[in-house]
């Protein structure tokens, strides 16, 4: 069974699952974010690899996903 699958096993009921686009505001501050989110309690963090044509996502999305990809963040250096 793999960890989300199990996540959901042990605790179906409140749950606070996360997405954010690496990159944002700084590749740098990424494993930042991630260990901060960790921390306080949140149970899955979905990562998002920002692209050039965020176009099925929402502005919010999609703007996060801009100023990454200005800034040269890929799945490379994620």
């Amino acid at each position: 069974m793999n960890r989300i699958n199990q996540l959901f096993q042990d605790s179906p009921k409140n749950l606070l699952s996360i997405y954010f686009c690496a990159g944002c505001p700084t590749l740098e501050g990424t494993a930042d974010v991630i260990r901060t989110l960790e921390r306080n309690g949140v149970n899955s963090i979905e990562i998002g690899i920002p692209f050039s044509e965020p176009m099925a996502d929402g502005i919010v999305i999609q703007e996060a996903a801009t100023r990454s990809s200005q800034r040269y963040v890929a799945a490379y250096f994620v």
